[in-house]
């Protein structure tokens, strides 16, 4: 019990803290390696076939409040014979303490052949959509009844979302550079009646990069990267290897910790930088279905506090398309 309210009280300190809730990192999901769509515009239509995928996250398990978060995605081509334009769609769902948030956003992504093999594409993406802000006020109990700091009750609010984003790959490597959240600028705020309660909402830009190792004909080797930055708090980055077996099993590794690139305001408070390591894996049920689970273990030193976070994905894809020859699609 005073474990739970313990936890409870620093969500709520990290709530309260200076009237607004300063963004650290936007959505985040250990599993994006399989449909980078969440953090990139540009990557719709990459598998050049239909693809839906629902993913679920319960982050710091035992935590009251913690973040949870849904994703609904389908992306595909929309031009099967040039496949030059890519669509996609994602409805994201994300809830931590008296906090929710309801986000849709549309894609739309322009992929050019950089080479006559048609190895090689450079895809430049646009999403556009909008956010529901929502903030329960009516959970937020302090000892003295009446606190003008406090949102009284519950407050809502819609704002436009821009995503950007460019995309390029081959068959054995992938580059990519995104800004979400275009339009938050520093912040996006709640305003009450009776008080002024800001959510802070920042852009943030996300880079990914990796490759691909054909160790043997049956196994294949992926590392790859992602950094994370909303130019406010700490930056962050994944450091993240899957072992591919036959096409089918993918089983990997995950890290993610923080950096310091350059001078910020948290700076001064001595943050540490460890987050958290992940053990990852995928399986093709079948050809058309398959499965993802991944479970964070937290490094700092909320680690003690939780009991890890778990993940789940799972994806189905609508008909390829009709080539004489489709490399496997592994980005």
């Amino acid at each position: 019990m005073m474990k739970s309210v313990k936890c409870s009280v620093v969500l709520l300190f990290l709530l309260l803290s200076a009237g607004r809730l300063a963004a650290q990192q936007n959505i985040q999901f250990s599993q994006y390696v399989f449909n980078s769509l969440s953090v990139n515009p540009a990557y719709a239509g990459y598998k050049e076939e239909w693809f839906a995928q629902l993913a679920l996250r319960s982050q710091w398990m035992g935590v009251e409040g913690a973040p949870k978060t849904g994703v609904i995605s389908i992306d595909g081509i929309l031009d099967p014979r040039d496949r030059k334009m890519g669509l996609g769609f994602q409805v994201t769902s994300d809830k931590i303490g008296p906090q929710f948030a309801t986000s849709v956003t549309a894609n739309y992504a322009y992929r050019l052949q950089l080479d006559g093999d048609d190895t090689k594409r450079l895809s430049f993406g646009i999403g556009a959509g909008v956010v529901q802000y929502n903030l329960n006020g009516n959970v937020l109990n302090t000892t003295e009844g009446g606190d003008q700091a406090l949102a009284l009750d519950k407050e809502s609010r819609l704002k436009p979302d821009l995503r950007l984003g460019i995309y390029y790959n081959s068959n054995f490597l992938y580059l990519g550079f995104s800004l979400l959240d275009a339009f938050s600028g520093s912040q996006v705020s709640i305003t009450s009646t009776s008080s002024s309660f800001n959510i802070a909402r920042s852009r943030h830009a996300y880079f990914m990069a990796g490759g691909l190792v054909n160790l043997s004909p049956e196994m294949r080797l992926r590392p790859s990267m992602l950094i994370k930055e909303d130019f406010r708090g700490p930056t962050s980055i994944d450091l993240n290897v899957m072992t591919i077996f036959n096409d089918k099993l993918w089983l990997g590794a995950s890290y993610r910790t923080g950096l310091a690139l350059w001078k910020k305001q948290f700076n001064d408070l001595h943050l540490g930088k460890q987050n958290s390591i992940s053990g990852i894996v995928q399986v093709f049920v079948s050809e058309r279905f398959l499965m993802g689970y991944s479970y964070d273990y937290v490094t700092s030193k909320l680690g003690s506090n939780q009991n890890g976070s778990h993940e789940l994905t799972m994806g189905l894809t609508f008909g390829r398309v009709p080539r004489s020859f489709i490399c496997p699609r592994v980005f």
